[in-house]
């Protein structure tokens, strides 16, 4: 299953392919590994805002989620929002236009190896430029969750919009 981080501003896609399932560690692994590989070209970025379909795997009321961004907000010394699109608005989420793209390209190929998907993937084009590809090749387990009461720790780390909590995650990361 493919997963993407799209640059709005620079147009540079990068298609993030798992081949286990689609969970709240398959996405912060990709968002981890995009950001280590592109932080040499980013260096002078302090804050990540991160625009998110408010899907299950990723929702800001997802325990392990949420965990994994404090712990990436932590290592890397990153202020990160998260800033979720209201159910039934995806279509206004960039992001859904390169699935389009990428949904037109491989239409008709019989996607039944990993090698025919990232092939695919990798001679797509978005605004003239072939995204950047890479293979996640580990096995997520599904529902991994935090205790409430462990929780809690990460719980107060995050700043949450006062009219749209569920919809605007800040998370400040701690001096170290």
């Amino acid at each position: 299953m493919p997963f993407g981080l799209l640059e709005v501003v620079a147009g540079r896609l990068t298609v993030i392919v798992g081949t286990s399932r689609e969970t709240s560690d398959f996405i912060a692994d990709g968002i981890e590994w995009w950001w280590t590989t592109n932080q040499d070209r980013l260096v002078s970025i302090r804050q990540l805002t991160i625009d998110l379909d408010n899907g299950p795997e990723n929702a800001s009321c997802r325990t392990q989620f949420i965990k994994r961004m404090v712990a990436f907000a932590d290592r890397h010394q990153l202020e990160i929002e998260l800033v979720y699109y209201p159910p039934y608005h995806s279509k206004y989420n960039p992001i859904e236009r390169c699935w389009g793209v990428l949904e037109r390209h491989w239409n008709g190929t019989l996607l039944n190896s990993v090698d025919t998907v990232l092939e695919w993937a990798h001679t797509m084009t978005w605004k003239g430029l072939h995204p950047i590809v890479e293979l996640l090749d580990k096995t997520y387990e599904k529902g991994v969750r935090i205790a409430k009461k462990a929780f809690q720790k990460f719980e107060v780390r995050l700043q949450r919009d006062e009219v749209l909590p569920k919809y605007y995650v800040r998370i400040l990361p701690l001096l170290g």
